[in-house]
């Protein structure tokens, strides 16, 4: 098949390796608005150039990637599925809810799949998780812990523009936690603090924070984020019930030191980057979207699941700044 991808930043560029690796794609279509990006992912892997999104449409393609700008997500979603072309996305779908709503409300009834990037869904462990959740192993669940630790801020721009860690880093557990429980959150109450880097507190965000969630069946998940964590980065989950527990990211590549002694767990080098730590998840994810544009498979990750992440992670929000519990009714209703 031949895909098209647009945006080649960080995140674009490292798909287009992905992608041109995969047996099922034959050929890419690039488009990026700095053209020496476009020009180096058409020298390095093949690819054909167009000069806008248009263009790439244009162009024959079975399937788009959007790694553009978050700003431009509303607009190349609708655009793709307007022409009939399914798309996968970057989270978030867009930039507040609202958009994100319009989005839905501008696809729905059409028969053209659209997946939205969340790529612990394709983790192993994380799918290990949430197959043994639903065959029952752990009985009735109590607690689930889930924790991303970055090891450092990202720029300061980055922050003003990010919307907060709620909505850029924590919205990943929001997603997870769902799809691995199969529940809904119902109230959050969360809470932060900056210890670290002044630019986040003058942005108005925290770059520690800790929130609690109420499920749909009583479940509680406790959720812990920062941006500070010098011994690299860390993502795991616990997930605990009346049968068993179990945990993921237990491993020995987890940033973590121990002090008991005699124990030399974890062993191996701590993961310091997030494309390493999930890099065979972002290879699953996008063979699964090849798979949504075959025909073979559903979205197994829809805007509708974009968004509910999205309305946890908009009361966690409201919560840290008002200090209470927050329903996910009342952010919805807003």
């Amino acid at each position: 098949m031949r895909i098209g991808i647009l945006g080649l930043g960080r995140i674009g560029a490292f798909h287009a390796e992905t992608l041109s690796g995969l047996d099922a794609v034959e050929s890419l279509v690039v488009s990026d608005p700095f053209a020496d990006a476009a020009k180096a992912a058409a020298e390095r892997f093949g690819a054909q150039v167009a000069d806008s999104p248009e263009a790439v449409l244009a162009a024959g393609v079975d399937g788009v990637v959007v790694a553009a700008a978050t700003d431009a997500h509303p607009h190349l979603i609708t655009a793709c599925v307007e022409a009939c072309v399914p798309v996968f996305c970057e989270k978030p779908v867009a930039r507040t809810m609202t958009e994100g709503v319009e989005v839905l409300k501008a696809v729905a009834g059409r028969d053209v799949p659209v997946q939205i990037g969340y790529n612990r869904r394709f983790d192993t462990g994380f799918t290990a998780a949430r197959a043994a959740v639903l065959a029952g192993e752990l009985g009735t669940l109590h607690t689930v812990r889930s924790t991303t630790l970055d090891p450092a801020p990202p720029p300061a721009a980055y922050i003003a523009a990010s919307g907060g860690i709620f909505r850029d880093c924590s919205v990943h557990d929001f997603d997870i936690i769902r799809w691995v429980t199969g529940r809904e959150v119902t109230e959050v109450y969360a809470a932060g603090g900056n210890r670290g880097a002044g630019f986040i507190k003058e942005a108005g965000d925290a770059d520690t924070t800790g929130a609690i969630l109420t499920l749909d069946d009583g479940t509680l998940a406790v959720v812990s984020n920062s941006r500070h964590n010098a011994r690299g980065y860390d993502v795991r989950m616990e997930i605990h019930g009346f049968a068993d527990s179990i945990a993921v990211g237990l491993e020995d590549k987890l940033p973590l030191r121990s002090v008991e002694p005699g124990v030399t767990f974890p062993a191996g080098v701590p993961h310091d980057f997030f494309m390493d730590r999930f890099a065979d998840a972002y290879r699953a994810e996008l063979l699964a979207f090849t798979e949504v544009v075959a025909g073979a498979r559903p979205s197994p990750c829809t805007i509708e699941d974009a968004l509910e992440a999205g309305w946890i992670a908009e009361a966690c929000t409201l919560s840290l700044h008002e200090h209470r519990p927050v329903t996910l009714e009342e952010v919805r209703q807003a």
